[in-house]
């Protein structure tokens, strides 16, 4: 049996999602830390917060991968 082709581009928004993966995760961006004793530090953001850093954070990501490039 043939396997699929693996020969087209990726989608813009694919690649800006792993974009986005691979810095939130570096930058601990949505990433949850509790201290031992449970009491949330008051520099923690919301999970609100922390939804609107990752849209716009994702944002920029699609931006900086469909943007052209300069020459």
């Amino acid at each position: 049996m043939d396997a699929p082709q693996n020969n087209a581009a990726r989608r813009p928004e694919d690649i800006a999602l792993d974009l986005l993966k691979f810095v939130a995760s570096h930058a601990n961006v949505g990433s949850k830390s509790t201290g031992s004793t449970g009491f949330v530090a008051p520099f923690q953001a919301k999970s609100e917060d922390q939804v609107t850093q990752l849209l716009e954070l994702y944002s920029r990501c699609r931006e900086a991968v469909e943007a052209p490039l300069e020459r």
